[in-house]
């Protein structure tokens, strides 16, 4: 643990807070089309229609906002997770949000030729919902109600009978394949300010449930019996913790497709920071969450130019090899 001291933690919120800003600045100013700080400056208090002002007004202020939000939301989403599981892999994938949402839009692409990319947002935040709600359903039955490993296996077990079912639907329909293919790879290019709107309020909702849980999710991460003893009410608090990683991880698998590895990766950088303290460990992840896909989506205009590569890609390049080194390791998520 890097910074053992409530006042050292405080110092480096300030930091990171700064970080995370910049970051988004530097989202909005840099990409194909040449744009500097002054001509962003420009096109907030004097915008005069030029393909530059309508870029960074239309285009890429949206985006960085949303590579944020998203980046925010699947790191606390991911902390949560992990330490409800016990498993220091767990990520909203296992609760099998990802392939739900993305098999939601395929059938609507499919079966109803949806292409509507605000259509797509609530059709892949509804089948992210589903997905969730099947698995704790499922992770919850017999009588031992729900636990750790009961949970994980049902998230798994969702996990790939969705993913069969879109591999299945994209094989026999190939123009669906070509209009869903780079949402599936996880994007926030393209994606428009109404779109977030839309999402917002369930990110917001999901953000402030986490803050007001943190102190009981250290409780648990101490064991279901300790927490028991303590009087806390760890049914509920599953069912609470559930709710919010499908209002944190649907709502982003809605925004922006199936980005992966953020909801793993950041949860263990973060404590190696500040340690296992949720009141900390919330903000933290948070904010190192929409750091990194800022970061990974601001590499990505660069790599092949002027294409550009689909930021869960770039996601997963520099997530897998921590993966790897995690699932070698075998550290406790607590």
């Amino acid at each position: 643990m890097l910074l053992k001291t409530n006042g050292q933690r405080l110092v480096g919120l300030i930091i990171v807070i700064s970080i995370l800003v910049f970051l988004m600045c530097a989202s909005v100013i840099y990409g194909y089309t040449q744009t500097s700080w002054k001509m962003v400056l420009d096109a907030f208090q004097n915008n005069n229609g030029s393909n530059e002002h309508i870029v960074i007004e239309t285009v890429r202020l949206p985006r960085a906002l949303i590579a944020a939000a998203v980046g925010s939301s699947l790191a606390i989403s991911g902390v949560l997770m992990q330490t409800l599981t016990k498993n220091p892999l767990a990520s909203p994938g296992i609760f099998g949000i990802n392939a739900g949402a993305g098999f939601a839009v395929v059938l609507a692409v499919t079966l109803f030729s949806v292409t509507n990319l605000q259509a797509f947002a609530w059709i892949s935040f509804s089948g992210a919902a589903v997905a969730a709600i099947a698995v704790y359903t499922i992770g919850s039955a017999g009588r031992e109600g729900l636990t750790p490993m009961k949970l994980t296996l049902a998230g798994a077990a969702m996990s790939a009978m969705f993913a069969s079912f879109t591999q299945g639907f994209l094989v026999i329909n190939e123009a669906a394949f070509e209009q869903v293919l780079f949402w599936l790879a996880g994007s926030v290019e393209g994606r428009k300010m109404e779109i977030l709107l839309n999402v917002f309020p369930y990110l917001l909702l999901g953000w402030i449930g986490s803050f007001i849980i943190a102190s009981k999710m250290n409780v648990l991460s101490m064991g279901e019996d300790v927490a028991k003893g303590l009087g806390v009410n760890t049914g509920f608090l599953k069912i609470i913790v559930a709710i919010i990683v499908i209002l944190l991880a649907g709502g982003s698998v809605a925004i922006a497709g199936p980005i992966g590895f953020i909801g793993i990766v950041i949860p263990h950088l973060t404590r190696y920071i500040v340690g296992i303290d949720h009141r900390w460990l919330i903000p933290f992840s948070g904010l190192l969450g929409g750091i990194l896909l800022l970061v990974a989506d601001i590499f990505a205009r660069y790599i092949i130019m002027p294409q550009e590569v689909p930021v869960g890609v770039m996601t997963a390049i520099i997530g897998t090899p921590f993966f790897i080194y995690i699932a070698r390791k075998g550290f406790n998520a607590r």
